[in-house]
């Protein structure tokens, strides 16, 4: 009886583990889809002006990251979300490098 109890405990705690690990990943691709929440997205495109402004808000150099970021964005259709780093939640705008090596994507 005892095997049994374990092995339904174990089954069960699978099955908790896989529900939560679908959840995440559901909201992992609703974030990236609109990585931030004001945002216009329309027919697939985002709204670029409008998702670097909310990006490069606190930026000592506004213009520059704004025009830095419209150039990530318009390759990759998204912007990660917040003002600083969340880079995983957009890989193409990650990935984008400068000659130097370094993120080209503020």
């Amino acid at each position: 009886m005892a095997i049994s109890k374990t092995l339904l405990a174990s089954l069960l705690l699978s099955l908790l583990y896989f529900a939560l690990l679908i959840q995440f990943d559901s909201l992992t691709c609703l974030q990236v889809k609109n990585p931030v929440e004001n945002s216009v997205i329309s027919d697939g495109k985002i709204d670029c002006g409008k998702a670097c402004a909310e990006r490069c808000k606190l930026s000592s150099r506004p213009n520059l990251c704004k025009r830095a970021c419209g150039t990530c964005c318009s390759r990759c259709s998204c912007v990660p979300p917040g003002t600083y780093n969340n880079y995983d939640a957009c890989p193409c705008y990650r990935d984008m490098t400068t000659h130097g090596g370094r993120h080209k994507c503020p």
